[in-house]
Order: C-alpha cells, then sequence, then structure tokens
C-alpha cells in the first residue's frame, strides 16, 4: 500500500480547498516544485487515492428541494430487492441510491421542483412496491454544511475556520442555459479539466467558458471545487451518524461543538428524521464509538438517542438533476 507523507496530505488538502488551482500554485504553499506536484497528484491518481476531482453544486439555487427515503424492505429476495433498486435508479431525478447496513434497508436521495411533483412519483412508487415497504420515512434536507478535510493534517491549528461552503433551501433561484447545464456536468465529474479541453468538449471559446464559470460561481451555483479521496488507502472510514435531541435549545451548542473537530466533513439538518445529521471521517469503528460516547456524555440533558449508518453499496450517485 502506498504511503502518504506529509507532502501528499498537503496537496490532497490544497486540491480539495480548490481542485482548479495549477501546480505551480498548491507547490508554493506547499513547499515544493510544480514538477514535483505534478508527480506527486499523477502517483496519487494512479495508486486509487485520488479517485476523481467534482465541483460542489449547490442545486438549491437551481429551484430544487431535497427529499432523502428511508426504506424497511419486508418480503424480497434479491431479485426484488434489485428490481426496487434498478426503479430508483433509474428515476431521472434520484441523486443518490444506496444499501445501507443498520436500522433501515435504503436510502434513497431525490430532487424535486415542488412537493406535488414528489407526490406524483411517490404515488407510482406505492403502486408498485407498497407489498415490499414494511416501513418508510421522509425527511426533507434544510441545509448542509461541507467543511474542510483537517483529517488530512494531523494538528492542523486552524480548526476555528474549517467552513468551505454552506447550502440551505429557500431563496431566489438561478437560471441557467443547455451550456451552463453541460458545463456543469463536466466540471461535476472532472472539475480539473483544464479550459481549453472544457471549451472544446462544449464547442465554445476558452474565454466563453471562463466566463462560465466565474458566472456560476458569483451566483452560487457551483461553491466549491474538491477532490475524492478513497479513505479506504488511507485507513479511514466514513459514517453518517444521527442526533436525535429531547432538548433543542442545546442544538447550537452540539453544532458548534462538532465543527470544530477534524473528523466532521459533512453536517446536514433536515426535517423528518434526525435533528443534526453529520458525517465523520474516522479510523475505525472503535474510534466513532469513543466519539459517540464524548458526544453523549458532554451533552447528556440535550440527546435522546444516536445512532449512524453504514453504506454497504452505492447503486447511483448523479451529480446534476436532468433539467433539461
Amino acid at each position: 500500500m502506498y504511503k502518504l507523507d506529509l507532502k501528499d496530505r498537503k496537496i490532497l488538502y490544497e486540491l480539495d480547498l480548490n481542485c482548479r488551482q495549477s501546480n505551480a500554485q498548491i507547490g508554493k504553499k506547499v513547499g515544493l516544485k510544480r514538477d514535483v506536484v505534478t508527480y506527486r497528484i499523477k502517483k496519487l491518481e494512479e495508486e486509487g487515492i485520488i479517485k476523481n476531482y467534482y465541483a460542489v453544486i449547490n442545486t438549491f439555487k437551481l429551484g430544487y428541494n431535497v427529499f432523502r427515503l428511508y426504506i424497511n424492505l419486508q418480503y424480497v429476495n434479491q431479485e426484488i430487492k434489485n428490481k426496487i433498486v434498478q426503479y430508483f435508479v433509474n428515476y431521472k431525478n434520484s441523486w443518490v441510491v444506496a444499501s445501507i447496513k443498520s436500522e433501515v434497508d435504503l436510502s434513497v436521495i431525490i430532487w424535486v421542483k415542488d412537493i406535488f411533483e414528489f407526490y406524483q412519483f411517490w404515488d407510482i412508487t406505492l403502486e408498485k412496491y407498497q407489498d415490499y415497504f414494511e416501513k418508510f420515512t421522509l425527511s426533507i434536507y434544510i441545509l448542509s454544511e461541507v467543511y474542510k478535510k483537517s483529517y488530512l493534517l494531523i494538528g492542523d491549528s486552524n480548526q476555528n475556520n474549517r467552513l468551505i461552503c454552506k447550502m440551505n433551501c429557500g431563496g431566489k433561484s438561478v437560471e441557467i442555459d443547455k451550456i451552463d447545464y453541460k458545463l456543469l456536468n463536466e466540471l461535476s465529474v472532472n472539475a480539473r479539466l483544464p479550459l481549453i479541453k472544457l471549451a472544446e468538449n462544449l464547442r465554445l471559446s476558452s474565454q466563453s467558458v471562463n466566463y462560465r464559470i466565474k458566472n456560476l460561481i458569483k451566483n452560487n451555483v457551483i461553491e466549491a471545487f474538491r477532490v475524492n479521496i478513497d479513505l479506504s488507502k488511507l485507513n479511514l472510514q466514513k459514517f453518517k451518524v444521527d442526533i436525535h435531541l429531547k432538548d433543542h435549545k442545546l442544538k447550537k451548542p452540539i453544532f458548534d461543538y462538532l465543527k470544530s473537530k477534524s473528523y466532521l466533513e459533512f453536517m446536514n439538518i433536515t426535517i423528518g428524521w434526525a435533528d443534526l445529521e453529520p458525517e465523520l471521517v474516522v479510523k475505525n469503528f472503535d474510534e466513532l464509538m469513543k466519539i459517540l460516547s464524548e458526544i453523549n456524555s458532554r451533552f447528556s440533558q440535550a440527546i435522546k438517542k444516536q445512532s449512524f449508518l453504514i453504506i454497504e453499496e452505492f447503486h447511483k450517485i448523479q451529480c446534476m438533476p436532468d433539467i433539461f
């Protein structure tokens, strides 16, 4: 297994802050020459540590609401489960479809323009598969905050300024055209593509592509350019934690406590499931249990219940809804 040194970690950290910055810019920040940075990034890609580069796209700004379904299955064999999974995968506005190892079996995240659109989809779903749903729960995403990968830099002193971006429902939506949509799709799977290559793919000039990217950033449609890391190569794991509160007055103190921790990568706020839904990157299950115990001990008067989800398999991850 490829062993990362501190320079590799610093390069990954910088790529996650902005993967579209040049290797020369990264080199200045990590104390390496451009050619060395280029070599190291190529090595990290070849070793599978870097999976891809992606743009964080704020679909709230495009007028979408985000619904999440948690489904418990019954009376299913593998063939029936595969049909149900494929049904959700084929739905044009499904964002994530995943099998879960926990108190639920399936997690499905869906984009919709309005509640009636979701109702129509769900009505058809129940006609097809209600007999196989023991129970289901719907939650609505209200807020999502994205944090720096501070776990890459042990002892990072800048723990009080970890927020990369914040996305929430509501507010005025931004209209985009087909070219913007194609550009976002390109950047959602390879955010490090050079302007010249993007221009070639979109049949535009480099200046036009650059203008459109800047405009999408200005309008908060693009929130960040990040790197997707294979955590298993770093001997790390990600867990989604659900915190249910009995005293909502202590929600903010718990939130503030968690966002200073290097293991927090995402924080989600929803209606209909848990009160706080942090996503934590840790070494192993034992470390997760220790963290949950610390949280419960520190805020014992506020917390009713804590649980966690383990993703067994991602069946679909789509970065953009089918707008056109």
